[in-house]
């Protein structure tokens, strides 16, 4: 027995099919795009402080980390010392960077640190001479000098391209993060840390207060562990 199929039948049969392709391939592009859109993560810290107005904000430290984010590309970054003083006193680099340490003082520096991340000693070297270090694991990593106990700098080596600072105001931005479920780190030399557990896109902006009125700042202790003597007031 044959089968006779009109034309008019056959010209919605095909409109149908094309039409049932279309809304297929168009919710398979929506749902590609959803997996693959990118999102801003934004906030404000507070910092409780014994003044009214601190003036470090912009030192917090700001980064995230979960899975499947992307790792920035290793950098080459100069900490100064100069006038017994790290220059930048806060510095964000990725793991696997080299971090360089001319000396632009008229005596020696012996630049180390004791804790995680990392622990060196770069040794002795004066004016015009430079030494240097890789950090490849990420942490917040404290720099001291071994001649001048009054020296100190802070160094976040992070694991992701996700990681900022916080303006003079406590706001910060990161941009372009993919959907998902992180973890958000604030960290202050002062005010301490918080994490936060973040579900990307954000339904609103991310508020974390950090309180820095107990604060006290207290010696550190040389390379080898002990109290600094008169080297700190040696120049």
């Amino acid at each position: 027995m044959l089968w006779r199929v009109t034309m008019p039948a056959l010209l919605i049969a095909v409109y149908r099919s094309a039409l049932i392709g279309a809304v297929v391939l168009h919710a398979t592009r929506l749902l590609s795009d959803t997996r693959h859109a990118t999102h801003a993560v934004e906030g404000l810290i507070t910092l409780l402080d014994r003044i009214e107005t601190p003036r470090d904000l912009d030192d917090v430290l700001v980064w995230l980390d979960g899975p499947g984010l992307a790792a920035a590309p290793p950098v080459r970054t100069t900490i100064l010392t100069e006038r017994k003083t790290f220059v930048p006193h806060v510095t964000l680099v990725p793991s696997g960077s080299t971090l360089v340490f001319p000396n632009a003082d008229g005596f020696d520096h012996n630049v180390f640190s004791r804790a995680e991340p990392l622990a060196f000693d770069l040794g002795l070297y004066g004016r015009g001479e430079s030494r240097d270090v890789t950090v490849s694991r990420p942490g917040v990593l404290r720099l001291y000098c071994n001649v001048h106990a009054k020296m100190s700098a802070i160094v976040l080596v992070h694991a992701t391209r996700f990681a900022t600072r916080a303006d003079r105001t406590g706001h910060f931005a990161l941009g372009d993060v993919p959907a998902g479920n992180y973890t958000l780190h604030v960290w202050h030399e002062r005010g301490g840390a918080q994490q936060v557990a973040l579900r990307v896109p954000l339904t609103q902006a991310v508020r974390v207060t950090l309180d820095a009125r107990a604060y006290r700042a207290l010696p550190h202790l040389d390379k080898v562990g002990k109290p600094y003597d008169a080297r700190g007031r040696r120049y």
